[in-house]
């Protein structure tokens, strides 16, 4: 009789964890390929590697979710970034650096707590010709498009046409410090509406840049975009307006207290359904200097399967009065913690050419 209990009861949490479980997924994409870019480095030479999330930042990650009743949802999703040239984690190290949230979903839309995408990040997604790729478009010249919060608590919701999100990090880069609130303080939204080929979004995001000893320096950015299909082609257009303020200092920018503008047009052509191509050019126009550099990509992709890809890109940045865009993004750092994606004020031209795959 113990025996039959046993097993009933056995069999019982077996069949309880088997559908706890049913809601967890893996998932990942792992992405490389063969890099070349011109006047690289301090010294202008040419720069041939081995490049990891070319196209898309290689992941693996874990999501789930979890019937509530009354239409609710539980839901999660840990998704750690790592190169896959040197098996390092991404994101500065951090085991769970792409997205590591929890939060409740329901009919009228989902509250989530964590580290997860800006506003600003989930708005390019939808607006970017380049697919927000890691390397070779927009993030380069605008960083901020790819931007994650920590410490973030995010509401996202979709109503027909229109979908939107907003959110709120008490600290967006490290620990919230006691009696300094607006140090590391982030906040932003997007709204996005969409109908037949027709899609218009908007976007705000507010960033404290300081330290707990000065809260006040604060980047503004405002962005607006839109596409349309037609044919075979979808055709992108956007525009951002970027403010540093009280000492802040935007990517690129020559000095601090600038402000910029930002313009992008791009598009989308499938020759075939398994053969596509994408142009796209964008520009930042930053105010009171000359220093105003431009990029041009290019990305042909053809898919062999649904979860495998091969791809070549080419990338040009022009720069002009000692900016210091590269393919690959601005210079960073000053003296020997430098680091020099270009000569400043010299052109770059970068290729790169991989596979990628999905699981």
């Amino acid at each position: 009789m113990m025996k039959k209990m046993f097993a009933a009861f056995a069999a019982s949490v077996a069949a309880n964890a088997a559908c706890a479980q049913s809601g967890v997924s893996l998932f990942g994409i792992v992405d490389a390929g063969i890099e070349y870019n011109s006047n690289s480095g301090r010294d202008g030479d040419n720069l041939f590697r081995l490049s990891s999330g070319n196209q898309s930042g290689s992941r693996w990650g874990v999501r789930g979710t979890e019937d509530l009743g009354a239409g609710l949802k539980a839901v999660f999703l840990l998704e750690s970034g790592f190169d896959i040239d040197t098996g390092n984690s991404g994101q500065g190290g951090r085991l769970f650096g792409r997205n590591a949230y929890v939060g409740v979903e329901s009919p009228y839309g989902s509250l989530l707590l964590g580290r997860q995408q800006t506003a600003l990040r989930d708005f390019n997604n939808l607006y970017d010709p380049a697919a927000t790729a890691d390397r070779y478009g927009i993030l380069a010249i605008a960083p901020e498009f790819g931007a994650r919060a920590d410490n973030a608590v995010k509401y996202v919701g979709k109503f027909g046409a229109l979908t939107g999100a907003a959110f709120y990090s008490f600290q967006a880069n490290g620990n919230e410090v006691a009696g300094s609130n607006v140090f590391g303080r982030e906040y932003g939204a997007y709204l996005s509406y969409a109908s037949g080929p027709f899609s218009l979004g908007l976007a705000y995001d507010d960033l404290h840049t300081g330290t707990p000893a000065n809260q006040a320096p604060v980047l503004r950015r405002y962005a607006v975009a839109g596409t349309y299909a037609v044919g075979p082609a979808k055709i992108f257009a956007g525009y951002r307006l970027a403010k540093a303020l009280d000492g802040a200092r935007l990517p690129g920018a020559q000095a601090a207290n600038a402000g910029a503008n930002l313009y992008w047009l791009g598009v989308n052509y499938k020759l075939t359904p398994a053969f596509s191509l994408m142009g796209a050019a964008y520009y930042q126009d930053f105010r009171q200097t000359g220093a105003d550099p431009w990029q041009f990509v290019v990305t042909a992709d053809y898919t062999f399967t649904k979860r495998t890809d091969l791809y070549a890109s080419v990338s040009y940045a022009l720069n002009k009065d000692q900016s210091n865009l590269g393919v690959n993004g601005y210079n960073t750092g000053t003296g020997a913690t430098a680091v020099f994606n270009v000569q400043p004020g010299k052109n770059q031209l970068g290729a790169v050419m991989g596979v990628r795959h999905r699981f």
